[in-house]
């Protein structure tokens, strides 16, 4: 396992060469190289615990690039401010808009960019089923696992991504695989990504609910709504049952969404 400083060197490596190159076939090496040392277990991202990395890991390669894009897009702006002169961070619309344009531009270097994708998703994988604020969900009869893409609601496309490996580390019964971005007809930044097709017996109550999620340490957060759930380092809001249904083999509350963030002050 990489130590801190291994860890540090690897990414101003990764940054200096994205900053210098863009992302030419030399800065790709570098990143799939420490993409691999992550899926192998050479090295953990330090935001991330165990049980997170694992998290990070089932979301796949392209999940894992797309975040160290939008860490390295986060820590230019951060760098071109003068704290000491009395200039504040950059504000997330700077950061995201940053963000979203960087991982494009990587996810065309690595051909992982789908510019028609609603269309190819419907040819492949069956028509949409369901769309809400986040996520249009396509599924085609007898296959074993539906397809989002997954627009944000979060601040920044990094804390988006972040949520992806977040529920993983929670829910991995209903673990989300990225595949690739896109932009939708509206021009909404979107995450291709792959999820078990749970079959629903029912929605789950709120008992049930307040249960489930109790036994990974939430409780409720006392804001009013009754959807929203807090423990010592994470976020779990909008837990309502339209987002945790009674699974047809299991017979148990099974989530296959909801917005999961890091406490941070």
């Amino acid at each position: 396992m990489d130590t801190g400083n291994q860890l540090t060197m690897s990414l101003e490596h990764i940054y200096s060469s994205i900053r210098d190159n863009g992302f030419s076939e030399p800065t790709l090496r570098l990143m799939d190289n420490f993409i691999s040392n992550i899926l192998n277990g050479k090295t953990n991202l330090t935001q991330f615990n165990q049980p997170e990395h694992a998290g990070l890991c089932l979301a796949g390669e392209m999940l894992i690039g797309a975040y160290l894009v939008c860490n390295y897009a986060r820590a230019s702006l951060e760098a071109g401010t003068d704290a000491a002169a009395g200039e504040g961070g950059p504000a997330n619309w700077e950061i995201d808009a940053l963000q979203e344009k960087s991982v494009q531009q990587w996810a065309e270097a690595k051909r992982c960019w789908f510019p028609n994708a609603e269309q190819d998703i419907e040819s492949v994988f069956g028509p949409m089923i369901a769309q809400g604020a986040e996520a249009k969900v396509y599924y085609r009869e007898g296959d074993t696992s539906v397809i989002k893409a997954r627009t944000s609601i979060y601040a920044t496309l990094g804390r988006a991504l972040e949520s992806i490996v977040l529920h993983n580390a929670l829910f991995p019964e209903t673990l989300m695989h990225v595949i690739g971005f896109t932009r939708d007809a509206d021009g909404l930044f979107r995450a291709i990504l792959t999820q078990p097709y749970v079959g629903c017996l029912r929605l789950a109550t709120k008992q049930e609910i307040d249960s489930m999620v109790a036994t990974k340490g939430f409780t409720d957060n006392h804001d009013g709504q009754g959807v929203n759930y807090i423990n010592e380092h994470l976020h779990l809001e909008d837990m309502h049952p339209a987002n945790v249904f009674i699974d047809t083999i299991s017979n148990t509350p099974i989530c296959i969404d909801c917005i999961v963030k890091f406490r941070r002050l």
